[in-house]
C-alpha cells in the first residue's frame, strides 16, 4: 500500500486538511463541483438521506479493497453491486481513502481508491452513490474531481503512472463504471480551478 503523505492531517469532524501545521482552505470536491445557494440548501435538506448511505457504501468499498470482513446492512442493494464490480473485486489495492494536498494552492482532498487491475494497469477511482436506477444512468463522470486527485498524486508520487480514471456509480440494484482518460481529467481540473479562482478572486 502507498505510504501516507508525511505531515498531512485530516480532521474528520471539521472535514478539513492541515499540512505542516498550515490549514488548507479549499477542497477538491468544492472546487470541482461548485454549487449555487439553492443547490446548497437542497444538499443540506437531504443530508440525512444521502450521507448515511454514502458513508456505508464507501466503508464497504474500503473494507472490500483491504480484504476485511464484509457485513451487509440496510444499504445492501448498493453494496451488492460492488461485489459484482470487476474493478473492485479483481484488482489489487494500491491506496484507499488516500489523503492528498496541494500546499501551493491550499487544497486538500481524499480519493476513494487507486488499484492495480488484473492486466497490470493503474486505475484511479471515485465512488458515487445515487438513489435510483435512473440516477445511475444520468450521473456524469467526476472528471474534474479525479483530475484534482491526479494532479496532487503526480506532485507527491511522480513515480506512479495512472493509466485510467473511473467514476464508479452505485445505485440500488445496479452499478455503472465510467472510464475517463487521465489527460482529459487533468484538463477538466485546470478549468475548474481557473473558474474557482475567477469567482473567488478578491476585488
Amino acid at each position: 500500500m502507498l505510504d501516507p503523505i508525511a505531515d498531512l492531517e485530516f480532521f474528520e469532524d471539521l472535514h478539513r486538511y492541515r499540512y505542516k501545521g498550515r490549514w488548507m482552505p479549499f477542497s477538491v470536491s468544492k472546487i470541482a463541483s461548485p454549487t449555487d445557494p439553492a443547490a446548497k440548501r437542497r444538499f443540506e435538506e437531504t443530508r440525512h438521506i444521502w450521507e448515511p448511505r454514502g458513508n456505508a457504501v464507501h466503508r464497504y468499498c474500503e473494507t472490500m479493497l483491504k480484504g476485511g470482513i464484509l457485513y451487509k446492512d440496510e444499504f445492501s442493494a448498493w453494496t451488492d453491486e460492488l461485489d459484482d464490480c470487476w474493478l473492485i473485486s479483481e484488482s489489487e489495492a494500491v491506496a484507499v481513502e488516500y489523503r492528498l494536498c496541494d500546499p501551493r494552492k491550499g487544497i486538500g482532498g481524499s480519493f476513494d481508491f487507486l488499484v492495480r487491475t488484473s492486466n497490470g494497469k493503474l486505475a484511479l477511482g471515485d465512488l458515487k452513490t445515487v438513489s435510483s436506477d435512473k440516477a445511475v444512468s444520468q450521473r456524469q463522470p467526476a472528471k474534474a474531481q479525479l483530475g484534482g486527485y491526479l494532479a496532487m498524486l503526480i506532485d507527491h508520487h511522480p513515480e506512479l503512472s495512472v493509466d485510467s480514471c473511473y467514476t464508479l456509480v452505485s445505485g440500488p440494484g445496479r452499478y455503472r463504471l465510467i472510464k475517463s482518460e487521465p489527460d482529459e481529467c487533468l484538463m477538466e481540473w485546470i478549468g475548474a480551478w481557473d473558474a474557482f479562482k475567477l469567482i473567488n478572486a478578491p476585488f
